[in-house]
C-alpha cells in the first residue's frame, strides 16, 4: 500500500476519510458491509499504476468518517449527496465508479439520480434492484425469507450490535463474514446467531493483518453506522417513489461470483439472466459470473477484478 495518501474532507455536512493514489481520470471505489476503504487496497494500487486516480472513501458511518447515530441520517439521498459533494470537491465533472455490496446499492442510485456525473459503472455482487411499488422491501423479505433472514434481524437498533457482535468479538465476526461462502441466503436465528458461520482458517487472499485492520476500525467506530444502511431500507422505498420504473442509463459491467449469497437469493439469477436486468439497465454491456468465487470478490480475486475494471474503463 505504498504511496496511498489519506486525508479528511468535509462533504455534505460530515467529515469523510478518503484514501487515494495516482493521477488521471478519477475512479471512485465504494465499499460494502462490513468493509472499509481498505477493501480496495489492491484496486487502488493497480488503477494508479495504469494512469488513473483511485479514490476510496470510508462511507458515512464507517472507519474514520463521521457516523450520525440515527438511521434517518442514512437515506440514499444522504449517501448519494455525500458522493456528489466528494466528486465536486475532487473538481470532476464525471467519474468512473466501481462498487461492491452496499456500495453497489448506492452506486445504482447514484447513477439513477445523477447519470450526468458518471462515466461508467462496474458493479460487483449486487445487480440493480428496481423499486417495487406494491410493498416495502423489508416487508417483502420477511414474507419471503422469514424473520431470521439477516436483513430482517438487522432492523432492531441495538440488538445486533450490543448483544450478538459483542458475543463473538469483532475480529472473529469479521473473519466469519469475509470467509462466508455458502451459496444461499444468510440467516441469523435467535439463540444461535452466527454460530453456524464457521470461523474458517484464513484463505490466501486474507491475512491476520487484514482482519486486525478491519477489527481495529470497527472496535473504534462500532457497527451501528453500517447497520443503519439496512435500517433505512423502508424509508428509502418511501422517498424514491418518483423513480418507480426509472432506468439506469449509464454504461455498466456487472461481475458476481457463483458462490455469492446475493447471486443465490431467490429470483436473482432469473432477473440477471432472463432479460429483466438488461431492460432496467439498457446500457448493460457485460455480465460476468466467476466460478468458485464468494461474495468478497474484489479481495478474493483481486488480480482478475483489476483486469476486468481496466479493460472496461479504458474504452471511455
Amino acid at each position: 500500500m505504498d504511496g496511498i495518501e489519506h486525508r479528511m474532507v468535509t462533504v455534505n455536512g460530515i467529515n469523510m476519510h478518503i484514501a487515494e493514489k495516482g493521477k488521471g481520470p478519477v475512479v471512485l471505489l465504494l465499499h460494502g458491509f462490513p468493509e472499509l476503504w481498505y477493501s480496495w487496497r489492491h484496486q487502488i494500487t493497480a488503477l494508479a499504476s495504469h494512469g488513473y486516480r483511485a479514490v476510496a472513501p470510508d462511507l458515512r458511518g464507517y472507519g474514520d468518517t463521521d457516523a450520525p447515530p440515527s438511521p434517518s441520517s442514512y437515506t440514499i439521498f444522504h449517501i448519494v449527496g455525500d458522493l456528489i459533494a466528494l466528486i465536486d470537491l475532487l473538481t470532476q465533472d464525471k467519474v468512473f465508479v466501481v462498487a461492491h455490496d452496499w456500495g453497489a446499492v448506492i452506486a445504482w442510485q447514484l447513477c439513477l439520480f445523477r447519470p450526468d456525473r458518471i462515466k461508467a459503472l462496474i458493479s460487483l455482487s449486487v445487480p440493480f434492484s428496481p423499486r417495487n411499488p406494491s410493498s416495502k422491501p423489508v416487508d417483502r423479505m420477511r414474507a419471503a425469507l422469514g424473520e431470521d433472514y439477516y436483513i430482517c434481524r438487522f432492523q432492531e437498533p441495538g440488538e445486533i450490535e450490543d448483544v450478538l457482535f459483542a458475543r463473538f468479538g469483532t475480529a472473529s465476526l469479521i473473519k466469519r463474514f469475509l470467509t462466508y461462502r455458502t451459496p444461499a441466503p444468510l440467516y441469523v436465528p435467535k439463540g444461535n446467531e452466527f454460530s453456524h458461520l464457521p470461523e474458517n482458517s484464513l484463505p490466501s487472499w486474507l491475512s491476520e493483518e487484514d482482519i486486525n485492520y478491519y477489527a481495529g476500525k470497527f472496535n473504534k467506530k462500532g457497527f451501528t453506522g453500517g447497520l443503519n444502511f439496512y435500517r433505512a431500507l423502508n424509508l428509502n422505498w418511501e422517498l424514491t417513489a418518483p423513480w418507480t420504473g426509472a432506468k439506469v442509463k449509464v454504461p455498466v459491467k456487472f461481475i458476481v461470483g457463483d458462490l455469492d449469497l446475493t447471486y443465490n437469493t431467490p429470483g436473482a439469477k432469473g432477473y440477471i439472466h432472463g432479460g429483466g436486468f438488461k431492460s432496467d439497465v439498457p446500457f448493460l454491456e457485460d455480465v460476468v459470473v466467476m466460478e468458485g468465487v464468494g461474495h468478497f470478490i474484489n479481495e478474493e480475486r483481486s488480480d482478475e477484478i483489476n483486469t476486468h475494471i481496466l479493460d472496461f474503463i479504458k474504452g471511455f
